[in-house]
């Protein structure tokens, strides 16, 4: 860096040179004319300036032989001036100068930072711009020339994220940076150099936690997946049978999903046939039969049935089932499924296949455009009502209990999971399973009616059953079981009992989560 800089210095200092000692023999020349009217050193000056830069007056011309040399040099020298001139222009405007240029005139709005242009980062940047109309879109790599141009404002350059926040300059919302190819420790590799940049980041990963440090997030897009396909398509009160055909990624994200927000009832009796190796979900969640059935048909409460052989062999299994969810990681393998079960198979419950396209006519789910949106990645809205809810619940509790920034991962999951299934009590409170968005209006007409019902015992007392039977499904899910104090160590929690067994302080904490939607409907407000 310093021989370039040093090379640079003299090749300015000789310019200067030459171009001065050019004046010089100008001067020395036309001055000893009694004819000219360069007479001083300062009309050599002017009369340089007016031709390098191809001004012309004519109000200064050379009268001399040598002088006239100088002139036709100084002429040269204007071309070129020009030459370059245009050539840095077009360098500027074709190189990243004037794509910083805009950076800098923008500062100001909502920045979104994607490190390539693919096409998960395609569909979500598409769904923010919807979303956020101070948004800018910008790409850390060159689009390629075979993809669409976006109906939205964006940026492309070439540019690593530390030399795009440096723009920033701190000026309005920090920026968002999204890292959305799948390529698990290559991709945490780059999210950990961004934790000392003032920005958010959001890595896209096969494996890993939520949360790497404060600034640090990790999503998984089968996990989005199954969140967003039963917040789409939720459980209904007349289906008893569910067929999970592929437990991969995607269907043991979408049976963990069920497990953690499927409670509509605390009648419910739903039997969930799963079709896959699920030898190490069993092995890591070994404590499930504490609330399930496991391979057996109860009288009451839900069932999980892992068979062993295939779904091809079990046309009972699929003719009584109310839903068949195809959800196979390799999504030819799913459309294979599909075409084999509409030709021989005689099915007569819905039947929904996981694949990245919409497709007339047959119900899919986990769609580009549905799973890669700032509600799935980004989780403002969701976030803030975990937040909500662990504020509430401390304030109804009588013992010592954590903030949300001294949680850790797993508490803070318990909190999301809540604030995820009040979708679900929105719909047991308005009788009305079509509901898939919460709106301002719709949660507060589902909270007084809440407040309607509560004053009777056995609505009070079932609604409180309910949210018991939620979080005593997630802490089993993450092997916790009773004790009679928590200890988080050896994953012991006093709440991990039958409803009966409670005591009326700990039947009443589960009233935070149906509080919440008060301040839910001012939120959205």
């Amino acid at each position: 860096m310093r021989a370039r800089r040093k090379i640079y210095l003299c090749f300015v200092a000789g310019v200067v040179l030459v171009y001065v000692c050019l004046l010089v023999v100008l001067y020395c020349s036309e001055a000893g004319d009694s004819d000219a009217v360069i007479r001083t050193f300062g009309d050599a000056f002017w009369y340089s300036l007016v031709t390098l830069t191809t001004v012309g007056y004519g109000d200064l011309v050379p009268v001399t032989p040598l002088g006239h040399i100088v002139g036709m040099i100084f002429l040269l020298l204007s071309a070129g001036i020009m030459v370059t001139m245009l050539g840095a222009v077009v360098s500027f405007a074709a190189s990243e100068g004037l794509p910083f240029l805009m950076l800098g005139l923008q500062r100001h709005k909502n920045w979104y930072y994607f490190a390539d242009c693919g096409v998960e980062s395609r569909a979500l940047a598409a769904n923010i711009s919807k979303e956020d109309p101070n948004a800018l879109i910008i790409y850390g790599e060159k689009r390629n020339g075979q993809s669409e141009m976006p109906d939205y404002p964006c940026v492309c350059l070439s540019a690593p994220p530390a030399k795009i926040v440096e723009k920033k300059k701190n000026v309005g919302t920090a920026c968002k940076v999204f890292l959305m190819r799948e390529n698990d420790i290559g991709v945490n590799r780059r999210a950990g150099n961004l934790h000392e940049l003032p920005v958010e980041v959001y890595a896209r990963t096969t494996n890993g936690q939520d949360k790497l440090s404060g600034n640090i997030h990790f999503f998984h897009s089968y996990e989005c997946c199954a969140r967003q396909y039963w917040r789409s398509k939720p459980l209904c009160s007349h289906e008893n049978t569910i067929v999970l055909i592929g437990f991969g990624s995607y269907g043991s994200s979408i049976l963990e999903r069920a497990i953690l927000t499927n409670i509509i009832s605390v009648d419910q009796h739903v039997t969930y046939h799963i079709f896959g190796d699920a030898r190490e979900f069993l092995a890591v969640h070994y404590r499930l039969g504490e609330v399930f059935s496991l391979n057996r048909e109860p009288g009451t409460g839900d069932c999980l049935i892992f068979h062993e052989e295939g779904w091809e062999e079990n046309h009972s299994v699929l003719e009584q089932a109310d839903r068949i969810i195809i959800c196979e990681d390799d999504e030819q393998t799913g459309w294979g499924i599909f075409w084999t079960l509409n030709k021989f198979y005689r099915v007569f419950g819905r039947i929904d296949l996981r694949s990245s396209w919409r497709v007339p006519g047959i119900s899919c789910f986990g769609t580009n455009e549905d799973i890669y949106t700032s509600q799935q990645i980004i989780r403002t809205e969701l976030n803030k009502a975990a937040i909500m809810i662990n504020e509430i619940f401390r304030k109804s509790v009588s013992y010592p209990t954590r903030t949300w920034e001294e949680l850790d991962d797993l508490h803070r999951q318990s909190k999301i999971v809540a604030a995820d299934h009040l979708l679900t009590k929105t719909r047991i409170l308005l009788n009305d399973e079509s509901i898939t968005e919460l709106t301002a209006s719709v949660v507060r007409k589902a909270y007084d009616r809440y407040c309607k019902t509560r004053e009777d015992e056995a609505a009070r007392e079932m609604y409180r059953k309910l949210d018991h039977m939620r979080g005593r499904r997630f802490y089993t899910f993450y092997n916790w079981s009773y004790g009679p104090v928590r200890d988080d160590i050896a994953r012991q929690h006093p709440m991990l009992q039958p409803y009966e067994e409670l005591t009326p302080e700990q039947k009443g904490e589960r009233d935070a989560a149906w509080e919440l939607m008060r301040n839910i409907s001012s939120e959205l407000e």
